[in-house]
C-alpha cells in the first residue's frame, strides 16, 4: 500500500536505548505472528525492499538499493511512532518462524491521533494466501481497541487490484480517487491512486476483547 503524501504524517520519536526496550506481546492470527521490527531484521528487510515485484506498485516502482534500505528504510521501521499498536510490525509465519514481511499503523497527525494509515509489504512467497488480509484485519481491530483513533486509512495505486481487495476484506471502503504528483512515475500511476477508509463508528469488532487482553478460551468444567 502507498502513502498519500498530501496527508500530514506524524514524525517518529527517538528509539529508546537498549536498556529501556520494553517486551511487547505479539499480535497473533491463525497463521501469523506480528511483533515490533528489530535491528536483526535488517537482512530480511533489505531482501524484501530489493525485490522488483514487491516494489512494482510502491515508491519509484524500482528495487531499493541495500544501502538506502539500511540507512533510510530500516531506521524508519525501527522508530517509535507512538503508543502501541502504532508503528511497524514484522510478520512471521507461525509454522516456520520465517519473516514474511511487515505491516504498519502509522499516525497521520502530530498533535492528536485522528487517523492512522494501514499498510503492508510482504514477500512474494506470501502472496495469494490471504496473509495480507489476516495481518491487516488484526491491526484494524488493534487500532480501534488499543487507541482512541477515529479512523483507519489506506491508499494504493488504482491499478493495484490485490491491495484494493485486501482493504475491502478488512472493512475499508473507497473514499476517493486522486492524482498524485510523482517525480518518478511508475506503471499504472496515470490512473491515479485510491483512498479507502474505515471510521470507528462503522467498525464492527471481530473479537469482544482488546488486542492486548486476549485470553485463551476456557471450556466449562465437565460435571461428574
Amino acid at each position: 500500500m502507498a502513502i498519500d503524501l498530501r496527508r500530514r504524517l506524524a514524525a517518529p520519536r527517538a528509539v529508546p536505548g537498549p536498556g529501556r526496550q520494553e517486551v511487547v506481546p505479539p499480535l497473533v492470527t491463525p497463521r501469523l505472528r506480528l511483533r515490533p521490527i528489530r535491528p536483526a531484521d535488517g537482512d530480511a528487510v533489505v531482501e524484501l525492499h530489493g525485490d522488483p515485484e514487491v516494489m512494482r506498485h510502491l515508491g519509484t516502482g524500482r528495487p531499493v538499493p541495500p544501502a538506502r534500505v539500511r540507512h533510510r528504510d530500516l531506521p524508519r521501521l525501527l522508530a517509535d511512532h507512538g503508543p502501541l499498536p502504532l508503528g511497524y510490525w514484522a510478520a512471521e509465519d507461525r509454522a516456520t518462524d520465517a519473516f514474511v514481511g511487515w505491516f504498519e499503523l502509522r499516525p497521520m497527525v502530530t498533535e492528536t491521533i485522528a487517523a492512522v494509515e494501514l499498510g503492508y509489504r510482504l514477500r512474494r512467497s506470501a502472496w495469494g494466501r490471504g496473509l495480507a488480509t489476516e495481518g491487516a484485519r488484526v491491526l484494524v481491530d488493534a487500532a480501534f481497541t488499543g487507541t482512541d483513533v477515529d479512523e483507519v486509512v489506506a491508499t494504493t495505486l488504482a491499478v493495484n487490484a490485490g491491495s484494493r481487495r485486501v482493504m475491502e476484506k478488512v472493512g475499508l471502503t473507497w473514499r476517493q480517487t486522486y492524482m498524485d504528483d510523482r517525480t518518478a512515475p511508475i506503471t499504472g500511476a496515470e490512473f491515479g491512486e485510491v483512498e479507502y477508509a474505515l471510521a470507528r463508528a462503522e467498525w464492527r469488532p471481530r473479537r469482544p476483547e482488546a488486542f492486548h487482553r486476549r485470553q485463551p478460551r476456557r471450556w466449562p468444567a465437565r460435571r461428574a
